[in-house]
């Protein structure tokens, strides 16, 4: 197993956001986290890497308790994370931005160098020179996998990667997360966008009001318009 959580609640200050949540990820498998905004998806995840100061549960990634582990040891770890926010350095050229997330290559994770991530992102590779502040919001997701792939992650928790972004980017996206996926990475997602998660998508959970309420197969899910209807739909 990749990751492993489990019993996991977290708080902002004395609120209880996170009540027992519990979710695994295999080796080369892609899992949605489907809720919708606010449902805790984002919590799940900044609790994951250690960035909720406030938790408690079991988190095992590579068989390894990283529960009690700062951020930077976490991720040092081989597991990436890219936040909803595209945290990139806009004075920063795309070639500076991937250079920023470099890190040495690490047994059992595929090796990304930026020619590599140039394929699978060709419209990096027609900007490499262009400061991320004059790239459009779909460009910037495309770069923040980008930088957080060049750390050679064996695991990458992906949340919102197609919020705001048009049809088109979107489908790039699902091919780019689908080759990542046949490279070996395993990947977590949160998404509200259901059809997004179908394309990519082995497993899922639904949480709501920071609880784990399915979890099952995409082929199962579709199986249940009342659990769609009842969780997901806006």
């Amino acid at each position: 197993m990749k990751l492993s959580v489990a019993a996991l609640n977290s708080y902002y200050g004395p609120a209880h956001i996170l009540f027992d949540v519990a979710l695994d990820v295999d080796a080369g498998e892609v899992v949605a986290l489907l809720g919708r905004n606010g449902a805790g998806k984002s919590t799940t995840f900044r609790s994951i890497v250690g960035l909720v100061a406030r938790r408690e549960g079991r988190i095992l990634f590579e068989g390894r308790d990283v529960s009690k582990e700062p951020t930077h040891a976490i991720v040092r770890g081989g597991l990436g994370y890219v936040p909803e926010e595209r945290r990139i350095f806009t004075d920063l050229t795309v070639e500076e931005n991937l250079e920023v997330g470099r890190q040495p290559a690490r047994s059992g994770a595929p090796l990304w160098s930026k020619d590599k991530l140039f394929t699978l992102f060709p419209n990096l590779a027609e900007m490499r020179n262009r400061p991320g502040g004059r790239m459009s919001g779909g460009e910037q997701q495309m770069l923040t996998i980008a930088r957080t792939l060049m750390g050679n992650p064996s695991l990458v928790l992906l949340d919102e990667p197609s919020e705001g972004l048009s049809p088109k980017i979107v489908e790039q996206m699902a091919h780019a997360i689908l080759t990542m996926k046949q490279e070996g990475l395993s990947i977590l997602v949160s998404e509200q966008n259901l059809h997004f998660a179908r394309l990519i998508s082995d497993r899922t959970y639904i949480i709501e009001r920071g609880r784990i309420c399915y979890s099952g197969t995409m082929a199962e899910l579709e199986t249940r318009p009342d659990i769609r209807d009842a969780h997901l739909a806006v």
